[in-house]
């Protein structure tokens, strides 16, 4: 690695500016964007680095604390997660000695303005050195560094042993997973063409339109994704068109729709017939909608802005489909989002149940009678998936047709809930 002390200046940098507010998948992404020039080897051990200290940050904040006379708490922001990145190398990272670890720490101290601190730094980072191995917790909290609360959560209602193989999944790695833009090439040209890319390519159990790609440096430097080949998204998430099973000339409605992914799909599998409109509230989400619809030179969809809580009587009744992918607690992808459980509240988790229940007490209008409402969550939280489920079948006009249940680490993919739902012919 040719320059470590600067990768670890910049994962430092991110650690700061996510304490600060920064959604972490977008921080590391525009980081990763502005020091393209790094090698392949410098951006793999920056994104580690980075993310893993994120996801680890309770358990490395209870080390710092079993061996520092000064609680984490209470350091400087730069300290503390200097401290953080370093224990995170000394415990997760083998292939880097400790002896590197402790010394970039305190000569990065240094660098920050901090000279006066390198010896509590220097002093700190050697005794967990010694002593890391001897040391271990019980609490699930602190095992897998999820808040309390969503352990406590899980466990209620999932029972501990599937409790403890949902929070074990936020660490497992996994290939990133593409949907075939099937308007523009086939699975094995695809497959073809982004190994002459040199991606590693890997078939899906079960799903045609699915491939697994890994060993590739950067998304937005291959040509097949920049052609609008193939779409990032999760197998949980493609099950979403397919539960909707589009029928030729359908007109559909994604009425929270960023980034597109699902909108897509839908348009996809109308193969150039019907219509998608794919809405989001602000223009910036349109945007990216716009950039991805773009990419895919589907002529079937439009991107508008709107706001699902507001009733749009120009769409009453007229929908085959309205796809309800709505906003959620996010606690079915922490493999993916490695900052939202430490950001997401039983607060906020409450408020985004009533928003829940406000937009589907709108949007249900836009269904003809006999046409589909798909509700989806990235979630695994009962109250905002099956209870709210249950809340619209008793006081609205529909039959449940199809219910999916997928949770990280039992289930194959991601967490996620899908509900197929019919209008009644007659209300």
């Amino acid at each position: 690695m040719t320059d470590q002390v600067n990768t670890r200046g910049l994962a430092l940098e991110f650690l700061l500016e996510v304490e600060k507010g920064a959604l972490s998948h977008v921080a590391l992404r525009g980081m990763l964007e502005r020091y393209q020039y790094l090698d392949k080897q410098e951006r793999a051990f920056l994104t580690r680095l980075c993310e893993g200290t994120l996801e680890r940050r309770l358990e490395l904040d209870a080390i710092i604390n079993h061996f520092s006379k000064v609680p984490v708490k209470k350091q400087k922001p730069v300290i503390r997660n200097l401290l953080r990145m370093s224990v995170y190398q000394l415990k997760y990272m083998d292939q880097v000695p400790d002896s590197a670890v402790c010394n970039e720490a305190v000569r990065l101290a240094q660098k920050k303005g901090f000279g006066t601190l390198k010896g509590f730094v220097n002093g700190v980072l050697r005794s967990i050195a010694r002593g890391i191995e001897e040391i271990s917790f019980d609490d699930l909290s602190i095992c897998y560094s999820t808040p309390q609360w969503i352990v406590d959560q899980w466990v209620e209602e999932y029972g501990k042993d599937k409790a403890v193989r949902m929070l074990a999944d936020q660490y497992v790695e996994k290939p990133v997973t593409i949907r075939i833009n099937e308007t523009k090439t086939t699975k094995q040209q695809l497959k073809a063409r982004l190994e002459s890319e040199g991606v590693t390519v890997q078939e899906v159990d079960g799903m045609d339109c699915a491939l697994a790609i890994s060993g590739f440096d950067y998304l937005r430097a291959l040509s097949s994704f920049r052609e609008g080949l193939f779409h990032v998204q999760d197998v949980s998430s493609m099950q979403v068109a397919l539960t909707a099973a589009p029928k030729e000339g359908d007109i559909c409605l994604d009425v929270c729709a960023a980034p597109g992914g699902k909108s897509l799909h839908l348009a996809e599998l109308l193969h150039g017939t019907g219509l998608v409109e794919a809405r989001d509230l602000t223009d910036y989400k349109v945007e990216l909608i716009q950039d991805n619809i773009d990419r895919s030179e589907l002529t079937n969809i439009r991107a508008v802005c709107h706001d699902a809580t507001v009733l749009d009587e120009s769409w009453i009744g007229k929908a085959d489909i309205v796809l309800a992918d709505l906003p959620c607690s996010g606690l079915g992808v922490l493999n993916k989002k490695n900052d939202l459980k430490y950001r997401m509240t039983p607060e906020q988790q409450q408020e985004l149940v009533e928003l829940q229940h406000r937009i589907l007490d709108i949007v249900w209008q836009y269904v003809k009678p006999g046409g589909k409402l798909i509700y989806s969550t990235c979630t695994v939280h009962k109250a905002e998936n099956v209870e709210t489920v249950d809340w619209f079948l008793k006081t609205h006009p529909f039959l449940l047709k199809k219910e999916i249940i997928m949770l990280p680490g039992v289930d194959k993919y991601d967490g996620f809930f899908i509900a197929g739902m019919e209008r009644k012919e007659h209300d």
